[in-house]
């Protein structure tokens, strides 16, 4: 019989990019359990660990987590085949994260250098607010649409792992994420505004396709630590990381709107994280932070890594963007 469930609603299954994702497409199509295997155990034992192909697999698993795919029968979210087949991806993905981050065991050590900003920065922001132009920063965000079109949504699977302060916390920055009671000021559809002042198309997953393997890889790093208990303070890392960092960013990026005209939905996106991540910043670190340590203090490490390891994949898109950009090219995947 039919199942109810499946509608047609959700975004599109994106095409695959190689034998992981291709495997995982193939899947979905079908019903869990209709005959369609997926890549065998150990195939992405081989797969390069930051490549396109495993980390669509992986936005794909995780997906179903958030709003699925249209047509796609919700009971693959907790099929035991695909699980097994996530848990693959997930250990080469981590297993690459932790040899190339470094290994630091003090907290404020790790988020001591995001607050440091350098005189002559190099990364993706400094570059739009010095020298993009319209069609960069349409580039930027058609990338970033993958996270901020549900921007928030990983981080609040932390909640209910957390106690006392660190939960209050938490849930209190959520709360402005989600807009403070208000549906017009929820992040998402700020980015969305956002889009439309660009002339980008503010679907749902609509840019799934051309995001590169270094974007996908950067949300899947938040639905990995935010899906699992036991990388809980890896996610209040990542958390803190992105909050220490992202008020002076937001600054450059709110200029970079205004100085090519963008839009004033576009720049006040990014003037909302100015006003608010300041903020928050403050409380991530005294109470999120703090809240888990004095709770937990043997994550303080796991808190260490997670923020570190957010720094080296933002390095990550950072160089693909800036290499394209800096010789006169699209950074966005053409899909084959």
């Amino acid at each position: 019989m039919e199942n109810a469930d499946v509608r047609p609603t959700g975004p599109a299954l994106p095409t695959g990019r190689g034998d992981l994702s291709y495997g995982v497409v193939r899947a979905l199509r079908g019903r869990p359990g209709s005959g369609t295997p997926l890549p065998p155990t150990g195939t992405a034992d081989d797969a390069a660990p930051y490549g396109e192909d495993l980390h669509l697999a992986l936005y794909l698993c995780y997906e179903l987590h958030y709003r699925g795919f249209c047509g796609v029968d919700p009971a693959w979210e907790w099929d035991p085949a695909l699980l097994a087949f996530r848990a693959d991806l997930e250990r080469r993905f981590l297993d690459a994260l932790r040899t190339d981050t470094k290994r630091r065991t003090d907290v404020d050590e790790a988020l001591a250098d995001l607050l440091v900003e350098p005189p002559d920065g190099t990364s993706a922001s400094h570059y739009l607010k010095d020298e993009g132009e319209l069609w960069h920063l349409r580039e930027y965000a058609a990338q970033r649409s993958v996270y901020h079109l549900k921007e928030a949504d990983p981080h609040a699977w932390v909640i209910p792992r957390l106690r006392g302060r660190a939960k209050a916390a938490m849930a209190t920055i959520e709360c402005a994420e989600f807009g403070g009671g208000r549906a017009d000021r929820i992040h998402s559809r700020l980015f969305a505004g956002l889009m439309t002042d660009l002339g980008l198309d503010t679907t749902y997953g609509r840019y799934v396709d051309v995001a590169t393997g270094e974007m996908l890889a950067s949300v899947n790093l938040m639905s990995m630590f935010g899906l699992h208990r036991a990388l809980r303070g890896a996610l209040v890392g990542h958390f803190a990381a992105v909050e220490v960092a992202a008020s002076p960013a937001s600054r450059r990026l709110a200029e970079a709107m205004r100085r090519v005209g963008a839009g004033e939905a576009a720049a006040r996106f990014y003037d909302e994280h100015v006003a608010g991540d300041g903020t928050h910043e403050q409380l991530v670190r005294r109470e999120v932070v703090g809240g888990l340590l004095d709770e937990e203090p043997w994550l303080e490490t796991d808190v260490a890594f997670g923020a570190d390891a957010t720094g080296v994949l933002d390095a990550r898109l950072a160089e693909k963007l800036l290499s394209a950009w800096g010789d006169g090219l699209s950074a966005l995947r053409t899909p084959r």
